[in-house]
């Protein structure tokens, strides 16, 4: 026997889709009033266009994806380049966040990016975005030591830390408990990263501690950005745009008192250093190049999975990499190999982890907490949702 509840989920012209529940089971059923096709029709037509939205959709992912690599490895290479040449990260930084402030006006509001709404309070922004300013410095300072003075392959390896940082970070400030497969992703990173230390031909501790503390600073900027977007509702992109401009600001004394003064005056030598053509045209294709990586970092988080962004991160910095590996001409051995890929496939089983993780309490959210017992014969089943036969009938 069957019980049949019709709950018009979807309705057509004179069609409707029916849930019918009973001893054997749960279905669904279409019901056509009468021989009217145009149902059918715009189904098809619904489909159709659905499709071809998709195929957009996958092309302006690759597309994004290729670029994203492309202007990523470039701006590593460059860096390096520049560093060589130039030993002066806190300048190069500062040139970073000067193109940040300089492009992001004017091309945010040509291309209708939503401003961020005027009534942030004082004692958040104080509490939560000057941090995040001082955490965007510091980060970015401490990255361009580490690719100053060890090379970029092994400087990317150690950055695949980052998921043992959030996980730690994570549960001392937001109190995160996560699963066992996730603390068991996090073993192939610290095994990889550590062959990939001890074989490493080029290693100095300088870089070593740079680029892990470059690290950290990264995973709390992604801790404390998605609350503030979350709390605010102000759009990444003027984020990335607001944090710039307050970091540029806040600590251009600092860079007056030290790079500047070093420039004009060389402590080695006790001449003012010299600045060729080539250096400033690295300085401002770096910081292009840094400003379009962050752009399109922030355009693909906004149109993919969560999961989905994690994975072409991790091929990113492979993709990076192999690039530098190639162009630079690092030298490398067999082990150090292995520790990069040991690494690399680590984050990506962490990455899997998370995702199921996130799976699983979406569904546990998904399910009511009360539940009423109906009994069709001789088979029970529940009916989730409706506290008692009253509400059950009228929602029906």
């Amino acid at each position: 026997m069957y019980v049949v509840y019709s709950i018009p989920i979807y309705r057509c012209m004179r069609g409707t889709f029916t849930i019918f529940s009973g001893g054997f089971g749960f279905g669904f059923s279409v019901v056509c009033r009468d021989q009217d096709t145009s149902c059918g029709g715009r189904a098809l037509a619904g489909m159709v266009m659905g499709e071809r939205r998709d195929s957009r959709e996958v092309l302006t992912i690759l597309f994004l994806c290729i670029m994203w690599y492309i202007v990523s490895s470039s701006n590593n290479v460059i860096g390096k380049m520049l560093l060589s040449e130039f030993p002066f990260p806190m300048t190069v930084t500062m040139v970073q966040l000067t193109s940040i402030t300089i492009y992001s006006g004017p091309f945010f509001n040509l291309w209708g990016v939503r401003k961020y709404a005027a009534d942030i309070s004082w004692p958040y922004y104080f509490r939560l975005i000057v941090p995040l300013a001082l955490g965007k410095f510091f980060a970015s300072v401490f990255s361009h030591v580490s690719i100053w003075k060890v090379p970029v392959s092994y400087a990317h390896t150690v950055k695949a830390t980052m998921p043992f940082f959030t996980v730690v970070l994570s549960r001392i400030i937001l109190r995160e408990k996560q699963t066992n497969t996730v603390y068991l992703s996090l073993v192939p990173i610290i095994g990889g990263v550590a062959i990939a230390t001890l074989t490493e031909l080029s290693f100095d501790m300088t870089g070593l501690l740079s680029a892990l503390v470059a690290t950290m600073g990264f995973s709390l900027q992604n801790i404390f950005s998605k609350k503030v977007l979350r709390d605010t509702g102000v759009h990444h992109l003027r984020l990335l745009h607001i944090l710039g401009r307050l970091a540029l600001f806040m600590f251009l004394p600092v860079w007056l008192m030290y790079d500047f003064r070093s420039l004009l005056h060389d402590p080695v030598t006790g001449t003012n250093v010299e600045v060729s053509y080539k250096v400033l045209m690295l300085l401002f294709a770096d910081g292009i190049l840094n400003w379009l990586q962050n752009i399109i970092a922030f355009s693909v988080l906004s149109i993919v999975t969560p999961l989905t962004y994690a994975v072409a991160s991790a091929s990113k910095r492979i993709f990076v990499i192999a690039v530098s590996l190639f162009v630079l001409g690092n030298p490398v051995t067999g082990l150090n190999i292995l520790g990069m890929t040991l690494a690399i496939l680590g984050v990506l089983c962490y990455n899997k982890a998370k995702y199921d993780q996130r799976q699983a309490k979406k569904k546990e959210s998904l399910l009511p907490r009360y539940s009423f017992p109906i009994r069709n014969g001789t088979t029970p089943f529940m009916v989730n949702g409706w506290q008692d036969d009253k509400h059950q009938l009228h929602a029906v």
